[in-house]
């Protein structure tokens, strides 16, 4: 009868050392599995958009956003009759996480007459402790319509249309500071004077300054190496602040930029950034984010 407990409790005890041993192999394995997800750097921009020109950030799989863009300015004339403003352009806009990489958006604008759609593909994603890629990368293809006459020319389809792609590369150095640079491609579409190349090569520059936990202060330049000919143009700068209130984003910002599309600000700002009108304009952007999958929302252990 002692010899039956002595080897139960043999038993017993070897076959609660080896449970221990895979459970630790198991737990070792998940430990393993979790770190690994944490290892990516998230939020290196936070909003879609730096402030003129998109960012490298796509939305997360099933997440709405209704984004609207607005641009103040005021002409170049001693007197006004205006109380606040005399031009606004305004662009209202749907953005759809279709996966968590991949995300598009369709929009239009009161000013020039532009309807414009887009993909983003973010292709690379930044890892945290020297461990994989030190920076991220995302794909943009956009094009946008031109709904407006041309003056003396019949345009047709093809004519109206343009296409931006860009490489959106960036890196966030810190919680506190992150960098993109944009390689740029355009073709425009339509009717121009001889002397204009349709096709112009630009790169951007961007960055994310943070002052508290949902303010920051960001800028932008763009250059264009073969700027349009038959009118002055200049590099759109931009400088504001963007503010984070739950499922409201806010930015504003002064910029020399009255066009809103991607294709049209970067190839056709035609007044400098200084403090006469109509040079610097105000820019106010809001975009309200809808979560179909409430789960996002509840997602922790994102850093800032």
């Amino acid at each position: 009868m002692k010899t039956k407990r002595i080897l139960f409790f043999v038993f017993l005890i070897v076959g609660a050392f080896q449970f221990s041993v895979a459970q630790e192999n198991l737990l070792g394995i998940l430990e393993k599995e979790h770190k690994d997800t944490l290892q990516y750097t998230d939020a290196t921009f936070k909003m879609t958009r730096i402030a003129i020109g998109h960012s490298l950030e796509t939305r997360k799989k099933g997440t709405l956003e209704v984004f609207v863009v607005n641009r103040f300015w005021n002409g170049p004339y001693e007197t006004s009759q205006s109380f606040f403003v005399e031009k606004l352009s305004s662009r209202i806009a749907l953005e759809y996480g279709i996966t968590d990489r991949l995300s598009t958006g369709f929009g239009g604008t009161t000013f020039d007459g532009l309807f414009d759609g887009y993909l983003k593909y973010r292709l690379v994603r930044q890892r945290l402790k020297g461990q994989g890629s030190p920076f991220s990368i995302t794909l943009l293809q956009a094009s946008s319509y031109n709904s407006n006459g041309f003056a003396g020319l019949d345009a047709g389809f093809s004519d109206r249309l343009s296409y931006t792609s860009q490489l959106l590369i960036g890196k966030k150095f810190s919680p506190g500071f992150s960098f993109q640079i944009a390689p740029t491609f355009i073709h425009r579409g339509e009717a121009s004077p001889g002397d204009d190349p349709k096709s112009h090569f630009a790169v951007g520059f961007g960055g994310r300054l943070k002052l508290g936990p949902h303010v920051s202060f960001v800028s932008e330049y763009y250059y264009t190496a073969n700027p349009i000919k038959s009118f002055d143009t200049y590099g759109p700068f931009t400088i504001g602040v963007n503010w984070e209130l739950g499922d409201v984003m806010l930015q504003f910002m002064l910029t020399n930029a009255q066009r809103i599309v991607d294709d049209a600000f970067i190839t056709q700002t035609r007044n400098n950034f200084n403090f006469k009108n109509p040079n610097l304009n105000f820019g106010f952007n809001a975009t309200y984010v809808i979560h179909f999958n409430r789960k996002l929302k509840n997602v922790k252990g994102v850093k800032e």
